[in-house]
Parts: C-alpha cells; sequence; structure tokens
C-alpha cells in the first residue's frame, strides 16, 4: 500500500518515509571562521506506525557521559526501531562540545533560554529551531544530563511531581532513583510540559567523565522503555533492573563548614543513618581532621569528588523525604 503524505515525516527540511533512514541537518551557525558546523540528526523509522521517541544528549557541552550514551544507542543499532521512530541527537550544544565547555561561545546556558528566539542570542537560536522544527514531531523525549563539574550524581531520574505517566515510564526505565523536581523556568523540560510532551531527564556521572555504570544505566533504561512501547526489536534483550526505583520527595545539600582537602569515604547510592561519618576535611599541614556527618537518615545521590572545598561548597546531596 502506498505511503500518504500522513505517513511521510517532514522535519529539518527533509522527508523520511516509513522504513527509511536519513541523517538530516540541524544547522545555525557557522564558527566564527565561516566553518559550517553540521549537526546531525540522526532518523530510523520502521515500516510499521508507532509512537516517535526523541534521543537527547550535550544541551551543556562539557556533559559527554549523555552523549556516550546516545552515541551506543546509534552504534548498536537500538535505535532502530521495531515500529514507529526514533531520533537521535547526541551533540545539542556542538559550539559547547567543540570547546568543551558547559556554555554556548555567546556565555549562554542553553537550558536556561528555552522556548528562543529565531532573532535572539546564539544559543536562543539553537533553543527556538528544536522546539519549531524538532519537539512538535515527537511524543517522547528522554534527555540525558550529567552532575555538574567535580560533583558525580547517581543514575537518577527528573520530572515534576504528579506526573502519573512519567511514573509509569520512570519504573520502566528502572534508573535506581527518581527524584521529583520542579519544572525551572526557561528550561528544556518546561517547555517541553507546556507543549504537551512527556520527557524524562536522566542526570548521572559528572561533566569530562564517561562511567561504565552510568552509561549502562541509561543504555539499559532506554531498552526498557522502547521494549515497553513496542519499539525494540526482538534481537535486543532487556533485563529487568536490579532493585526498584527509590522515589524521592526531597533532598538537601550537605555544605562544608570548613575549607581544605576533601575526601569522601561513602559510596554514591548507599543508604545511610543521621549521623555516620561520609567523609573528611582537613588541612595539608595535619592540624586538624573535621568529620562530614549525614544530618539525616537517608540515600546519597551526589558526590562532590574536588580534593579541596572552600566554606560553603556542596559536598553531599541526600534525600530526606522518600515516596511512601
Amino acid at each position: 500500500m502506498p505511503e500518504t503524505k500522513a505517513d511521510i515525516l517532514d522535519i529539518l527540511g527533509e522527508s523520511v518515509k516509513p522504513g527509511e533512514s536519513k541523517e538530516v541537518s540541524f544547522d545555525v551557525a557557522n564558527l566564527h571562521t565561516s566553518t559550517p558546523v553540521n549537526l546531525p540528526v540522526i532518523i530510523e523509522r520502521a515500516k510499521k506506525p508507532g509512537p516517535t521517541v526523541l534521543f537527547t544528549a550535550g544541551i551543556h557541552g562539557d556533559e559527554v557521559n549523555g552523549v556516550e550514551i546516545v552515541r551506543q544507542l546509534i552504534a548498536k543499532g537500538i535505535n532502530k526501531p521495531k515500529c514507529g521512530t526514533i531520533i537521535c541527537m547526541p551533540v545539542i550544544n556542538v559550539f559547547g562540545f567543540i570547546n568543551l565547555k558547559r556554555e554556548f561561545p555567546d556565555g549562554r546556558d542553553l537550558n536556561r533560554v528555552f522556548p528562543g528566539s529565531r532573532s535572539g542570542s546564539l544559543a536562543g537560536r539553537v533553543a527556538h529551531k528544536l522546539v519549531q522544527d524538532v519537539i512538535p514531531h515527537v511524543d517522547l523525549i528522554i534527555d540525558f544530563h550529567t552532575g555538574g563539574s567535580g560533583r558525580f550524581n547517581a543514575p537518577q531520574l527528573r520530572y515534576a511531581k504528579n506526573n502519573y505517566k512519567l511514573n509509569e515510564l520512570a519504573q520502566v526505565f528502572g534508573a535506581p532513583f527518581v527524584l521529583y523536581s520542579k519544572n525551572l523556568s526557561k528550561s528544556f523540560r518546561t517547555t517541553c510540559f507546556k507543549m504537551g510532551k512527556n520527557l524524562l531527564l536522566f542526570e548521572g556521572g559528572k561533566s569530562f567523565h564517561i562511567d561504565d555504570i552510568v552509561t549502562n544505566s541509561g543504555v539499559n533504561g532506554s531498552k526498557r522503555v522502547l521494549k515497553h512501547l513496542g519499539m525494540l526489536r526482538s534481537n535486543f534483550k532487556s533485563s529487568k533492573p536490579k532493585k526498584d526505583c527509590v522515589f524521592i520527595n526531597d533532598s538537601r545539600w550537605l555544605r562544608a563548614t570548613h575549607s581544605g582537602m576533601f575526601k569522601a569515604s561513602i559510596s554514591i547510592g548507599t543508604p545511610v543513618k543521621k549521623g555516620a561519618v561520609l567523609g573528611n576535611i582537613t588541612d595539608p599541614y595535619g592540624k586538624f581532621n573535621y568529620a562530614v556527618k549525614a544530618s539525616n537518615d537517608g540515600y546519597i545521590i551526589n558526590v562532590n569528588e574536588s580534593p579541596i572545598v572552600y566554606q560553603g561548597d556542596a559536598l553531599f546531596h541526600i534525600t530526606t523525604k522518600l515516596k511512601k
């Protein structure tokens, strides 16, 4: 039966038919040398109709672990669906990725300028093009991020509370933790929410670093979601998570009360009791050794791995209230 116009995906100036694979370009601006920067968008369509899932990473140019997750989805062929369409955008902030910087060359954080503007800043133009030319075509977005500089996140999903569809998908994804997080102003997640698009935000690891456990969590979770949607091909196995997700209603940062040399002594993702020693701050001269203790019972979902800290620096992210 011939394809109808409704079957054809018209995206970024290209037409992609059912059963077709195509790499299209997401072009916004050239480098200052006039060299064109072509951001590849990899599209795989099955002949059988189904949902459209978008995998994104690299909104922050220094968060390479998310890029590695999407790269593996493509390299292993997981992005070739049994039904529906899978779109992969491994590096959205290609300018930051080239320079290994979080922000765009204009100094703006892409994740704080959505929905952007056609005539605005460079970051704003990229946001606008993504929102106008890609997001309307998709049903679900899985967006991969990492922790900030020196701070290692346990693999976790983040989204606003009381979204029952995302609760269902989060349990399917099977990350160790789900942190309920309010939608932030001008973020990609908030804009997608306003457009009626479901988005799972994955956090894991830290910037400038690729971690096998975090990568595997992202890849395996993506496979589980695709299987749940009937999109994972039969030649791929999708194992159940080893543990149930821990849903977090609230959390807090434990901050340094002293400046000095810091070393954590607790593993990421570990449950701890109030008063447990989590790490130590010392000085270079052997004059003091300050024990950092847990303020309450909870799970450690982020650890500062910087060897030098100052008063007020965030050391540990600990859960305070879990979903009952």
